[in-house]
């Protein structure tokens, strides 16, 4: 089954450089690991229409939409609002999001800016916030969480055993040492032809004054990788015996 998602990261201070998002790599990680295919990334502004436009572009198009971002106290906060207009469905104080927020602040604590965190669209989920308890929340397949990293890790943990799961992705990673890819891209080229079940890609580097490549293929197929692997790697025996040194 090919499942897939995408991200969208909402915030002025993604854009502006303020802030330096943390959340596409961990997120990237997570989902690899449940065989999801992360197929996009957008970043927003903290804009209602340019919320809802991406909200509804994307939750169309893959099986999962996740948005960091957002959901806090502050005037700016309007993913939830953004993501109920979204799907044309009313928002309001939800009970079992303000029992959650009780549980850290008091009745007096507990004022008008903080109530705001308790706003869900009808119809959606609560995901436990285990830090600070505000809840992120699910409606449909779109999957809503806080730009914070360390809350938005515990919101996927809570998340997880909401999602399907397909095929796992398998990797594998070759060094191609100092071998230009100009020199193995036409080779490289053919063996990716040959093999439509493996994403190969090359990834130059310069580590400690050191000019490296590295060729790293991944598949669902753990047969079809291994074939592929193989190609690769008798491509490249050739082409360092062909530079070696008389």
């Amino acid at each position: 089954m090919n499942i897939t998602a995408a991200l969208l990261v909402i915030g002025d201070e993604i854009l502006s450089g303020r802030t330096k998002d943390r959340n596409i790599g961990t997120l990237a990680d997570f989902l690899t690991m449940l065989g999801i295919a992360l197929r996009e990334v957008r970043v927003v502004p903290d804009e209602e229409s340019e919320i809802i436009s991406a909200i509804n572009a994307l939750r169309l198009r893959y099986t999962y939409l996740f948005t960091t971002g957002g959901i806090g106290p502050t005037h700016d906060d309007i993913t939830a609002e953004s993501v109920a207009k979204a799907f044309g469905v009313s928002i309001d104080h939800d009970p079992r999001a303000i029992a959650m927020l009780r549980e850290r602040y008091s009745a007096e604590d507990l004022n008008e800016a903080r109530l705001r965190m308790a706003r869900i669209p009808q119809g959606a989920d609560l995901i436990p916030n285990a830090l600070s308890k505000a809840p992120g929340f699910m409606l449909e397949n779109v999957i809503v969480m806080a730009g914070v990293p360390s809350i938005m890790q515990v919101m996927l943990d809570a998340v997880a055993p909401r999602l399907a799961r397909g095929a796992v992705l398998h990797s594998v990673s070759l060094e191609a040492g100092n071998l230009p890819e100009g020199i193995y891209a036409r080779g490289l080229g053919e063996v990716a032809k040959a093999n439509p079940g493996v994403a190969i890609g090359s990834y130059p580097s310069f580590r400690n004054g050191v000019f490296r490549n590295q060729i790293v293929l991944r598949s669902r197929d753990e047969a079809a990788l291994e074939g592929a692997r193989l190609a690769v790697e008798a491509l490249l025996a050739s082409l360092k015996a062909d530079e070696a040194p008389l």
